[in-house]
């Protein structure tokens, strides 16, 4: 028998962690990249990526969601032996574009179809155009997300939602 599934959960996000571009020096030699993902009071982080400042990660990490409306915030922190680790930016993801798309009713899409375009504007951390898309039978959404509180940076990530039966 399956366990109940947690009151008020709205579906999973997997968010990956594709890579770091052009991210800032924190140490003589580069840094020792990792990212942060929070979502409300969960809090999940990627593996540290030593002496690289265009790191490539391809991890999967996945969030419950019980409020679809809460951003997704993300850190890139350096990692210190000895010390506090260093912030190296920070960027907010609206995860909106992927749920307005999830409650849609689209029948017969052709893998691949573009279903809704996000430009990048003051609102948001886009460097460049984001669209969610059907592919392999899932809404999946990537982007480049421009960090800010830094010199450089940007974090490529690939969103992706999963409904589960019986959820709100």
């Amino acid at each position: 028998m399956r366990p109940p599934l947690a009151e008020g959960l709205a579906g999973l996000l997997k968010v990956r962690v594709v890579r770091g571009i052009n991210l800032a020096y924190r140490d003589a030699r580069g840094s020792d990249p990792y990212v942060v993902l929070r979502l409300g009071k969960k809090k999940l982080k990627t593996s540290v990526k030593k002496r690289s400042v265009n790191p490539i990660w391809h991890e999967e990490l996945t969030l419950t969601v019980t409020d679809p409306g809460q951003p997704l915030k993300l850190e890139v922190f350096d990692k210190d032996t000895f010390s506090r680790d260093d912030p190296m930016g920070d960027a907010e993801i609206d995860v909106a574009p992927l749920m307005e798309v999830v409650h849609m009713n689209l029948d017969e899409l052709k893998n691949g179809a573009i279903i809704k375009s996000v430009r990048p504007n003051t609102r948001n951390c886009l460097a460049d155009e984001s669209h969610v898309c059907w592919r392999n039978g899932r809404f999946v959404q990537d982007m480049i997300l421009r960090l800010k509180n830094v010199e450089s940076g940007e974090i490529q990530l690939q969103l992706q939602w999963v409904s589960i039966p019986g959820a709100k």
